[in-house]
């Protein structure tokens, strides 16, 4: 699990870079917090975007969410911001 409030915000920055199309940006920022859930669940976003299954199911299999639960990954993004806003509040 990513520690504190820093971490979060470093997890929504890297979501942010991959909404513009920054992948390798954000890609470098999840692998420096692999550790987190939510971290490997934007790190398989990012390989089913780059059209990597099989390293995206790695990924899905280290976070609480599967390769299969969205099909709209603009939805997928929706969620994990939503997931990291709860987190943030919930650490308040």
């Amino acid at each position: 699990m990513a520690s504190g409030n820093d971490d979060k915000q470093k997890l929504i920055k890297a979501v942010a870079l991959a909404r513009k199309g920054a992948w390798d940006e954000a890609h470098h920022m999840v692998q420096s917090l692999e550790g987190d859930s939510t971290a490997c669940w934007i790190h398989g976003v990012l390989h089913k975007i780059e059209g990597d299954e099989v390293n995206a199911r790695y990924w899905y299999e280290r976070c609480d969410h599967s390769f299969d639960e969205f099909s709209d990954v603009s939805r997928e993004w929706a969620a994990i911001e939503e997931q990291l806003s709860l987190d943030l509040h919930q650490e308040r």
